[in-house]
C-alpha cells in the first residue's frame, strides 16, 4: 500500500537534512534574471557531459550569439560544430548529439522551439523531452525546473544521486530515472520549484566537499545524523 503524499518519513528527513544544508552552506538561489529559454537549457544540457558548468555556459552562449538562432547552429556540420564546443570535456560526442537534437525539434515541431511544453504536465514534458537524441532525466528535469518553465521537477547529477542511496533516501543501485521516481513522490508538499532548484544545489556542494565519491568525510557532514551510511541505518531497498 502506498503511503499518502507527504507521510512517508523520509519527507521529514530531506526537510530536515534541508535545514542543515543551508545553515552549512548557506542560502543558494538562482535569481529570476538567470532562468533562461528552455531551449538554451536544452543545449547547456546536451552538451554538458561530465564538463564544468561555467564552460557549458560560455559555449551555449557563445553558439547563440555568434549563429543567432538554434537552427542555423542544427544545419552546422558536425565538425565545424565540434571546434565550437572545444571547452567540452568530449566535444566530438557534445557535437554529434546536440546536432542530433536540435534536427530531431525541427523534425517535430518545424523549428527549435519548446514552447509547447508549458502546455503540458511536467510528467508528459518530461517524457516527450526523454524521446530526444542524447536527453535523459535530467536534462528533461533541468528544462523543466530551471527555465522559465520553473515547474516542480527535481534534477538529479551524479552528486544528487549518490548522496540520497548513502542516505537511504533511494535504493542503492538507483540510476537517475529511478532516483526522480523514487523521490519526487516524497519531497516536502511545501517546496516549490524554487526550493527543489536550492536542493539540487545544496547537495551538489554536498558532494563537491564531504560526500565525495571515495573516502567521503563523514564526520564533518552536516547531514550525518539522518544518513544511513553515517549513523548505520538501515536504508531503502
Amino acid at each position: 500500500m502506498q503511503l499518502p503524499l507527504g507521510s512517508d518519513p523520509r519527507t521529514e528527513t530531506l526537510r530536515i537534512a534541508q535545514a542543515a544544508l543551508i545553515e552549512r552552506f548557506g542560502r543558494i538561489i538562482r535569481p529570476g534574471d538567470k532562468r533562461r529559454s528552455p531551449e538554451w537549457v536544452l543545449v547547456h544540457g546536451v552538451i554538458g557531459a561530465q564538463t564544468r558548468t561555467a564552460a557549458s555556459n560560455a559555449s551555449t552562449d557563445a553558439l547563440l550569439a555568434d549563429y543567432e538562432s538554434w537552427e542555423t547552429v542544427a544545419a552546422l556540420p558536425v565538425e565545424e560544430l565540434k571546434a565550437r564546443l572545444i571547452r567540452q570535456t568530449f566535444p566530438s560526442v557534445a557535437a554529434t548529439r546536440l546536432k542530433d537534437c536540435l534536427n530531431r525539434i525541427i523534425e517535430l515541431r518545424g523549428s527549435v522551439d519548446l514552447r509547447h511544453l508549458s502546455n503540458l504536465e511536467t510528467a508528459d514534458a518530461i517524457a516527450w523531452l526523454e524521446t530526444l537524441p542524447g536527453v535523459a532525466r535530467k536534462i528533461a528535469a533541468g528544462v523543466m525546473n530551471t527555465s522559465v518553465f520553473n515547474r516542480r521537477a527535481m534534477v538529479i547529477d551524479g552528486h544528487h544521486r549518490r548522496i540520497m542511496q548513502r542516505m537511504g533516501i533511494v535504493p542503492a543501485k538507483a540510476d537517475t530515472a529511478r532516483t526522480y521516481d523514487a523521490l519526487m513522490p516524497v519531497l516536502p508538499q511545501e517546496w516549490t520549484a524554487e526550493d527543489m532548484d536550492e536542493h539540487h544545489l545544496l547537495l551538489k556542494k554536498l558532494g563537491q566537499t564531504y560526500c565525495r565519491p571515495r573516502k567521503p568525510h563523514c564526520e564533518e557532514c552536516p547531514v550525518r545524523p539522518d544518513c544511513a551510511t553515517g549513523t548505520g541505518k538501515e536504508a531503502v531497498r
